[in-house]
């Protein structure tokens, strides 16, 4: 049975798509099945993954309606092993559709259930935001991976984040579980950022991912060319970096 990872965080900007994308890519090179989900309106994982968000006729929208079966919304990518349900900014209606459905949280959940023996691993990519959508999100989910920006705002919002994840856990998903806390955006360089992991290590410990992913302008190029990390530049810090993860995940998960 496959595992479904959640990346969240209410926060934008903090690296959620760079890291569903990348982590999701890097698993998949280490011949992992994977199926990311861009369960964000703004689809940028699936441009990220060289899809044409204008050619998609159905995706997470219609999973989440369940007007489409899971299968159907399923496409391959140009990386081996990883397969895309992609995301429209038609997406951004499903709050307002969903609001008098019964189980509107179990949506996403309920979709999934054909499919999760599929994939070694589920990946969501979430909307920054703690909307419904990111609500069905954490409950489809088995675990949650929180990115947290190495800046001097990267704690504010977290203790929200964390309350709602433990709602989470007492009303829709009592097995939700964190799978880390990933600390992004860290520049050895600035005094600031080594505070933050100083600080964020001082708080969590071991819920803390020992891998880092630091400033790198290969990761912030590689999207505009519809690739991840690897495929742009795989000898780049950004690469290293996220195979690191994906190692780590394996591990965790092993």
């Amino acid at each position: 049975m496959g595992k479904v990872i959640a990346i969240a965080n209410q926060k934008g900007g903090v690296g959620k798509t760079t890291t569903a994308v990348n982590l999701a890519s890097a698993l998949a090179v280490l011949e992992k099945k994977i199926l990311l989900i861009d369960a964000d309106p703004q689809a940028n994982a699936t441009s990220g993954l060289g899809v044409n968000v204008d050619e998609k006729n159905v995706g997470t929208y219609e999973l989440l309606e369940h007007t489409a079966a899971v299968e159907e919304t399923i496409i391959n990518t140009s990386v081996p092993h990883l397969d895309l349900i992609p995301s429209h900014i038609d997406l951004v209606a499903i709050e307002i559709e969903l609001v008098d459905k019964n189980q509107r949280e179990f949506m996403l959940k309920k979709a999934l259930e054909n499919v999760i023996d599929t994939y070694d691993f589920i990946l969501i990519d979430c909307a920054p935001s703690l909307g419904l959508i990111t609500l069905n999100a954490l409950t489809a989910a088995n675990s949650v991976i929180i990115p947290i920006q190495c800046e001097y705002f990267a704690l504010e919002g977290l203790g929200k984040l964390l309350n709602t994840i433990k709602s989470v856990q007492k009303i829709h998903n009592e097995a939700l579980d964190i799978e880390g806390l990933l600390l992004t955006m860290y520049d050895a360089r600035l005094r600031l950022s080594n505070q933050v992991v100083e600080e964020v290590k001082k708080h969590f410990d071991t819920m803390v991912f020992k891998t880092i992913i630091q400033r790198n302008i290969r990761l912030s190029e590689a999207p505009s060319y519809g690739e991840n990390i690897i495929e742009y530049d795989a000898t780049s810090k950004g690469a290293k970096n996220y195979l690191s993860l994906a190692e780590e995940v394996l591990k965790k998960n092993s």
